[in-house]
């Protein structure tokens, strides 16, 4: 790595806003996707952007290669500022930073193998080159046997490994992902996240993860920007954000991940008869009988709604929520007691 990488972000984003327009002089309509985003990027990071439909998260990380020009503000990737680069200079700024997309982009007529070597051709890498080059890439994602079969042939998981392996073959320092994992099921889920933090710790490629999935950004990333309507609404290491949410979006995404108990239970005590408290402790404490403690010690009852035991960065973390009798005094006592034993607490409000 040279020394300018060491000094300077990966990913610099200064006071960016993107505005689109629609219709004609007559009935011209403007959104404003994104408004006055900052965020910095370091080399290695893993960087997740999380947001609900509609937040602006995959016109951001359009924002981050130029396929999206943004109406204010600088972009600037190894510390070179996008604006000021050529088309030329900006193609080859972008053979560092690759994509991977929700629904892979693979060329459907052409091999696995063929898909691989298509950046290498384009390059005019020589063809036997290009073919060995794809091939060690194949075996890295784990799909060497593949080679000569086709898209159609393949599992969705399988194919975003065509798709991971095709954006390696430019040797990328950058690679964004734009929701690649979304159309896949949960177990496929994990292998791809799995490949990606292997990619990322062996071959040091920096990745800016897009996601409307808290399970995502707990389980591969070590930082979040959460953005709502556009807007930046917070970010941080993810395991900050995971135990202390500060916005209503932080706290609605991450509450929406936890499993939840019966839809029944859950009417029953979540109405106004109760307080819910949610409640992060560590692994180690996991088997503690804290709340079995609480209930004897304060002689009320409690329901437990949601629970859950998650890998957030390196470590496991687990969340409840639960539900108390409406009583602020005992709230006060109870919040106070769980924190002595190294819970952090937080009121769930409507």
């Amino acid at each position: 790595m040279t020394e300018i990488f060491t000094q300077v972000p990966a990913i610099e984003v200064r006071h960016l806003s993107k505005t689109f327009t629609a219709g004609d002089a007559s009935s011209e309509t403007t959104v404003e996707a994104l408004k006055d985003i900052n965020l910095r990027v370091e080399h290695g990071d893993i960087y997740g952007v999380i947001g609900m439909s509609g937040a602006g998260k995959s016109t951001l990380v359009r924002c981050l290669n130029f396929l999206e020009v943004p109406t204010e503000g600088t972009v600037l990737v190894e510390g070179q500022d996008l604006a000021t680069l050529s088309e030329k200079e900006l193609r080859g700024m972008r053979a560092n930073i690759a994509m991977i997309f929700q629904h892979f982009n693979l060329l459907m007529q052409k091999s696995v193998l063929d898909n691989v070597c298509f950046p290498l051709i384009l390059k005019k890498v020589k063809k036997e080159e290009a073919r060995q080059k794809a091939r060690e890439l194949l075996k890295i994602v784990g799909l060497e046997d593949k080679e000569r079969s086709y898209p159609s042939q393949l599992s969705g998981g399988q194919k975003q490994r065509v798709a991971i392996a095709r954006a390696l073959a430019s040797n990328p320092r950058i690679l964004l992902c734009d929701e690649a994992t979304s159309a896949l099921d949960p177990q496929t889920t994990d292998s791809i996240l799995n490949l990606l933090k292997k990619i990322n710790r062996e071959m040091g490629i920096t990745m800016v993860i897009i996601t409307h999935q808290m399970s995502v950004i707990s389980d591969i990333c070590n930082k979040v920007a959460i953005v709502e309507r556009g807007v930046l609404v917070e970010d941080g290491l993810v395991e900050e954000i995971f135990k202390h949410p500060k916005s209503k979006a932080a706290q609605e995404l991450i509450l929406r991940d936890i499993p939840a108990a019966s839809e029944q239970v859950t009417r029953s005590l979540s109405g106004s008869d109760c307080i819910r408290l949610r409640v992060v402790f560590a692994q180690s404490i996991a088997s503690d009988p804290v709340i079995a403690n609480m209930i004897l010690k304060f002689q009320c009852p409690v329901s437990i709604l949601k629970a859950e035991i998650k890998t957030v960065g390196d470590s496991a973390k687990g969340e409840m929520i639960i539900a108390i009798p409406r009583d602020r005094h005992l709230q006060a006592d109870i919040e106070t007691y769980l924190i002595s034993q190294g819970l952090n607490v937080k009121e769930v409000k409507e």
